[in-house]
């Protein structure tokens, strides 16, 4: 067998610049992941980006193909479910993207960085909207009942708009001016708004007009995350699932505690009948096949030690779900983006240098590997010819 001693270097340096990662190694990257089976089994919509940190996930109200999806570096878009994605507005949309949103025609969108909310109405030319100070960077942008309608939630407070996201005015000059920690909407003429503000659930029957909180059966400000769909809303929070049937004027606790008390969830999915329960924490993703009975960790191809937060229901097939995971702590994704730091900004050059100095020994290793290795075992030397 003869001995190829490029061949022998390629191979070296893939295996010690690479190690054992897949094209989506779910142990080493965050990232977004589809479920077709309520939450049962999950696969990566986004192979081979290598995304630190998914923060949103928006599907088109007209095709189930077309997908913005929001993270900590850029905004990318799809049109045939995740198989191929294009950067948008890379001279507009830099750094964390905490949120995106469609809006009804599934051409237009709005989504917001450090640098203010930005606008779209054919899907190919972003401006920024003339939002005031308080709404960006947003951390949530939910589309209401009426076409052009838009609600933000925003570091100081919450904003809706009325032209396709274009101007921004702020709602509830009674609320606490702080950052939503969730936004739902239940659609109608006018729109019902909910928001969770400081562990409260506050609510607003006039598409945001006239604010109250809502007590009745919650627990004591520690509301963390909605679920918001026909006359079945849900709410979790101190380790619980909470039901209202009566439009959030009275809630009751479901099933059972979970499993860790205190566990912090951010995203909530109830499908139709309420036999299953899907939830997003910093521990993972869990989910209750039981009506919240029981609860078990969701593994497989899942980043089971990430933080996850996104948790999105398509709204053309009620058993597709998707989640996002992150790397790095969102807490921290949310605090550099209002800081307006990209998260390049915080390497270390230091320890930049030193990683680069730490690959070139190993290049040069390698090198130095692969001509000893040519040496010992390659062909015998010719006549009047000594192996170098």
């Amino acid at each position: 067998m003869t001995f190829r001693p490029r061949l022998a270097l390629a191979l070296i340096l893939v295996v010690l610049l690479t190690g054992h990662a897949a094209a989506h190694d779910p142990s080493a990257w965050g990232g977004t992941f589809r479920s077709r089976d309520d939450g049962a089994s999950w696969l990566p919509v986004d192979a081979g980006l290598f995304i630190g940190g998914a923060m949103a996930l928006a599907i088109s109200p007209v095709d189930a193909n077309h997908l913005l999806y929001a993270t900590d570096t850029r905004l990318l878009r799809s049109h045939n479910g995740g198989r191929d994605w294009t950067h948008e507005a890379p001279d507009k949309l830099i750094g964390p993207i905490l949120t995106v949103a469609f809006d009804a025609d599934g051409r237009g969108a709005v989504t917001s960085n450090a640098a203010g909310v930005f606008v779209t109405d054919d899907g190919k030319t972003w401006s920024e909207s003339n939002a005031p100070t308080g709404a960006a960077p947003a951390r949530s942008i939910v589309a209401g009942g009426t076409s052009g309608r838009f609600y933000l939630a925003g570091p100081r407070g919450l904003y809706v708009s009325n032209d396709n996201g274009h101007r921004f005015q702020r709602l509830g000059e009674t609320l606490p001016e702080t950052t939503p920690a969730a936004l739902a909407v239940a659609r109608g003429n006018p729109d019902t708004v909910l928001a969770v503000l400081d562990g409260a659930l506050w609510m607003s029957t006039d598409a945001g007009a006239i604010w109250r909180e809502s007590r009745g059966g919650l627990p004591q400000r520690r509301v963390e995350a909605l679920d918001v769909r026909g006359e079945r809303w849900w709410a979790f929070g101190a380790d619980h699932l909470y039901l209202s049937e009566d439009r959030g004027s009275t809630w009751r606790t479901v099933g059972n505690a979970l499993p860790d008390a205190g566990t912090s969830v951010r995203g909530l999915s109830v499908n139709a009948d309420g036999s299953v329960v899907t939830i997003t924490t910093h521990r993972g993703l869990l989910r209750s096949p039981d009506g919240g009975r029981t609860w078990a960790l969701v593994e497989g191809a899942l980043p089971t030690h990430l933080e996850s937060a996104p948790l999105i229901r398509d709204p053309h097939d009620a058993t597709t779900l998707y989640a996002g995971f992150a790397l790095t702590p969102y807490a921290e994704i949310y605090r550099r983006a209002e800081q307006g730091n990209n998260l390049l900004t915080q390497v270390d050059p230091i320890s930049l240098i030193g990683g680069l100095a730490f690959l070139l020994l190993l290049l040069i290793g390698g090198v130095l590997l692969a001509r000893r290795l040519a040496r010992a075992y390659g062909p015998p030397p010719r006549n009047g010819e000594s192996r170098s």
